[in-house]
């Protein structure tokens, strides 16, 4: 049982003895490498990463490949030296406390289970280290095999194990020490997919069972979705929002957050923001969409001026229509999906998704549309998120 606190948290690689040496011949402004930014002092992994974790609480750090987000649960667990900020467990500073001091235990995507050992061996390894007794060893271990549901393999070694298992064990061996703190590093991620949702399943209960605040990091926004109490979305370093599951989807803070998170990705449009006499419409494809009364406020209270947009709508809520206020497109693609298909349509000369179910309300199979097929679309103003040219939500 803990609290975390980060305050301003860095992580710069220094140059090679090589690289100092081309940036004294010439010395340039900040550069981007890998679009992470390039400094004097070397390259900057993380940047300014600050975020309060609350005792119990499960976060999820999310984001794509290279964007700082390993590297930070590797500052918190001690693996990876700060370079500037502060890290907090229970009040306490703990940036130069030993990794083995912090009473944080971590779960890596490898399962890093040893070998010659058996279940039980792999688990009680921690505690023996610490020199806990047997009885409690024993104790300690039993419990959670049966949390974990792996009772059954305690004496078996890790090779006769399926992957879902030996990450079972994995989690095990760090349950068992109690931790304050439980750091997972994609530990789904060497799993197939159907294994992975039973997996997250088994996250969610081990996680109503035990008293331990969790900091997760995972690539699949599915996971952060549908694990997190709250979700900090990554990009090159830098957070780019944080929230619960169900804000981060509602109130996308810029087009990077409204892209990475939705499957489909969300439908990006040119268009335009008009204000008609105090109301708030967008226009685009020919069509004009007021927007709904909680967007009017956020826009209004900003003083928002009309101005060109990217406009965002989830595949989910573009309906097909035969009213005059629509969007013409033609189909390329048709998947199906078992209840529901998506069409992947050409409107305005890009790319659309669109969400349509297989079925009535009635239970009656709907009309399927086919390579060429023409249909008509429109949304709801309530669905519309506004971005600025910069990619900023304009709401916020």
């Amino acid at each position: 049982m803990a609290t975390l606190s980060l305050k301003k948290i860095m992580k710069i690689y220094p140059h090679s003895a090589d690289e100092k040496k081309a940036k004294k011949k010439k010395a340039a402004a900040p550069e981007k490498k890998n679009n992470l930014q390039v400094t004097d002092r070397g390259v900057v992994a993380v940047q300014q990463f600050s975020l309060d974790i609350a005792d119990k609480e499960f976060i999820v750090l999310v984001g794509p490949s290279g964007c700082g987000k390993s590297t930070t649960l590797r500052m918190v667990a001690g693996l990876e030296e700060i370079s500037e900020g502060e890290l907090y467990i229970d009040g306490k500073l703990m940036n130069d406390v030993e990794p083995k001091d912090r009473d944080i235990a971590m779960v890596f995507q490898s399962y890093a289970l040893y070998p010659h050992m058996t279940v039980y061996e792999n688990m009680a390894f921690p505690l023996t280290l610490r020199k806990v007794p047997k009885d409690e060893i024993d104790k300690r271990v039993k419990e959670a095999a049966e949390i974990l549901d792996i009772t059954q393999y305690l004496d078996r070694k890790p090779k006769a194990l399926s992957g879902g298992q030996r990450q079972r064990v994995a989690i095990g061996r760090a349950i068992v020490r109690e931790p304050k703190v439980l750091l997972m590093d994609e530990p789904l991620s060497n799993l197939d997919a159907k294994l992975r949702n039973q997996m997250r399943a088994e996250i969610i209960k081990l996680r109503q069972k035990i008293d331990t605040t969790f900091m997760y990091v995972t690539h699949d926004q599915t996971e952060a979705m549908t694990l997190g109490d709250r979700i900090v979305i990554m990009k090159d370093g830098f957070i780019q929002q944080i929230g619960t599951p169900q804000q981060v989807f509602d109130h996308p803070a810029n087009l990077f957050v409204a892209g990475f998170i939705g499957t489909p990705q969300m439908n990006f449009f040119d268009a335009k923001l008009v204000n008609n006499g105090g109301k708030y419409a967008v226009e685009v494809g020919g069509i004009q969409v007021e927007l709904s009364d909680e967007k009017q406020k956020a826009l209004a209270a900003k003083n928002v001026a009309g101005q060109d947009i990217t406009l965002g709508v989830r595949p989910s809520h573009i309906t097909l229509s035969d009213s005059a206020n629509t969007i013409a497109a033609t189909v390329d693609v048709s998947e199906m999906m078992g209840s529901e298909v998506h069409l992947h349509a050409n409107a305005m000369g890009r790319d659309v998704v669109i969400i349509v179910p297989t079925m009535d309300l009635s239970g009656n199979h709907k009309e399927t549309f086919g390579r060429g097929a023409q249909i008509k679309f429109n949304f709801s103003g309530n669905v519309c998120h506004v971005f600025d040219k910069e990619g900023k939500n304009l709401e916020f």
